[in-house]
């Protein structure tokens, strides 16, 4: 049986990732990973302190590197592999959990923990390993122009002209573990349901009313996410 959906769009966010672990490394008190955000992830923290920002997207680096991904994950693999209409990716998180478990067209609205950027030449350099404020630009030789390639509080999103065109295209639209509080990621689901989308939100807990949802799914992302799954492998996954 043929699902009626063509294009499933997957917003994900701190939630898919909490069974792998990691849903400490921002808390409610403003803290990330015990530092301040101002600190860490904002342009003025690292115009003032670019060797400390290194140190802690470091010492993240190594964390997230050992993190493995969790059935949340795998159900999007599953899906992707077995489904005959097109499945995308937009995450908010910086962790490659996605990319692990074998997820294809993800877009890292937010960075990626393991990419640093050459603010001269604009050059993205995969690397696990320890950067520092003055270490060389592999591409263009300048020094002290690295930076960790994570969004910062005053920078825009990536990857968002991608972005609009995926919520136009849409069938189905489901957002895994976001708080929707944040913007502009939490006016995707007004823009999909715009366009035509069908919408499902996945989550712990219930977060409040939103109208632009159709269906929602309460429970852990892992056991959500196969039920959805299920659904649609079977030509259902209906609102």
């Amino acid at each position: 049986m043929t699902s009626k959906y063509e294009c499933i769009v997957f917003l994900t966010g701190a939630g898919i990732s909490q069974e792998s672990g990691l849903s400490t490394f921002r808390a409610e008190n403003g803290l990330w990973n015990k530092h301040r955000v101002e600190d860490v992830a904002t342009v003025e923290g690292f115009e003032r302190n670019r060797a400390f920002v290194h140190e802690f997207y470091n010492d993240l680096r190594k964390e997230l590197r050992c993190a493995k991904p969790n059935d949340a994950h795998l159900a999007i693999t599953r899906l992707q592999e077995n489904f005959d209409g097109e499945v995308y990716v937009i995450t908010q998180n910086i962790d490659t959990l996605h990319e692990k478990a074998g997820n294809k067209n993800v877009f890292h609205i937010h960075g990626k923990v393991d990419e640093v950027v050459c603010l001269n030449c604009g050059k993205v350099h995969n690397t696990w390993g320890e950067c520092e404020w003055d270490d060389e630009c592999p591409n263009c030789g300048t020094r002290g122009f690295l930076k960790p390639n994570i969004v910062f509080f005053g920078e825009s999103l990536l990857f968002m002209d991608k972005v609009e065109v995926l919520l136009k295209k849409a069938s189905l639209f489901v957002s895994v573990g976001t708080s929707g509080m944040v913007y502009p990621a939490a006016g995707f689901v007004q823009t999909a349901k715009y366009y035509g989308a069908k919408t499902i939100d996945i989550n712990i807990e219930p977060l409040g009313f939103n109208p632009y949802f159709d269906r929602k799914m309460l429970g852990r992302a892992s056991v959500m996410l196969n039920e959805l799954v299920d659904e649609l492998l079977s030509g259902g996954g209906m609102c």
